[in-house]
């Protein structure tokens, strides 16, 4: 029967290379062959010797790892700056087009609602996982095969500092954005959108005035009012990010029960589309999946930025 030590050898050797293989086999065969010898002499028992050597060498695997040079790792530090840079570069775009593209395909398509979101949602999903398996693959293999890829690092690559807390560019861009989304529903209400007939037309449902879009005003000053307090604190903290939170979710509800109440969208939009030889359901279903998709992607943008601000500040 082979002896420990034997067994211990050919696991080592027999994942290597063969032009390799003697000399390794060699190399162990003496190393083992003087650690039991120092063991023996101290007096230990022969068998105990042997495995206690054995022990001491480790996994035969990661033993033969180490001869061929190869990594017991699925991406080692040299590869795993670059690779976390592209992935987050593609996810922040690709699953959005992805998505944007579903929701067009089944609109055109004639799907119905729940269908619609449920199949963007889906393929937003699939093209986010697609996109971090095959980035992740690439890698693998660009390492296991050596390549360079002449990420070096020097520094002139050191962002310039920072300042502190919240910072005023962020209050300022929240008072335009609410600027602006108030001037388009006050465009949509007296001059509208959509032409016809040399007349304009709104998009959003005249329901909405004045009280919906009062509503609106409302909780855009509350944005900016939460931008005002971050910047005077000197920094975001989880009270604010819990209530812009909150906020965003309000938004999201509220778009979301216009749209099942059939008060969103101006249902006058269905005449124009049947004039034109467009199916009016489609016009107002393509018309109702902008707005809830656009509403969805701004609010899961701003809660995340509102997060990522508290742990920024956290780290400082």
């Amino acid at each position: 029967m082979p002896t420990l030590t034997e067994r211990y050898i050919d696991a080592t050797t027999s994942s290597l290379p063969q032009d390799s293989q003697a000399d390794v086999r060699a190399e162990l065969e003496a190393s083992i062959a003087d650690a039991l010898d120092d063991r023996l002499a101290q007096g230990e028992d022969p068998a105990a010797a042997e495995r206690a050597v054995l022990m001491d060498l480790g996994d035969p695997a990661a033993l033969a790892a180490q001869y061929a040079d190869r990594p017991l790792h699925l991406l080692g530090p040299r590869y795993y700056l670059a690779w976390r840079r592209l992935l987050r570069q593609l996810l922040s775009f690709v699953p959005a087009i992805a998505v944007g593209g579903a929701a067009l395909g089944q609109t055109l398509s004639g799907a119905e609602v729940g269908e619609i979101i449920g199949g963007s949602i889906s393929t937003g999903l699939t093209a986010a996982l697609h996109v971090v398996f095959w980035v992740t693959l690439i890698f693998v293999v660009l390492e296991r095969q050596g390549t360079d890829l002449g990420q070096g690092w020097d520094p002139d690559q050191l962002a310039e500092p920072r300042p502190t807390g919240s910072e005023r560019s962020d209050v300022v861009g929240s008072a335009v954005l609410g600027i602006l989304m108030i001037g388009a529903a006050l465009w949509d209400r007296f001059r509208g959108f959509v032409w016809t007939d040399g007349e304009g037309m709104a998009v959003l449902h005249p329901q909405l005035w004045p009280w919906g879009i009062l509503g609106m005003a409302m909780l855009l000053a509350l944005e900016v009012g939460i931008a005002v307090a971050a910047y005077a604190g000197r920094g975001w903290t989880v009270r604010l990010a819990v209530l812009n939170t909150v906020l965003g979710m309000i938004w999201l509800s509220a778009v979301l029960t216009l749209l099942g109440n059939g008060l969103l969208v101006n249902p006058e939009l269905a005449t124009v589309a049947s004039s034109e030889g467009v199916a009016a359901p489609d016009t107002l279903r393509a018309v109702a999946i902008i707005f809830v998709a656009s509403v969805l992607v701004i609010t899961a943008w701003d809660i995340a930025d509102g997060w990522r601000k508290v742990r920024h500040g956290a780290r400082r």
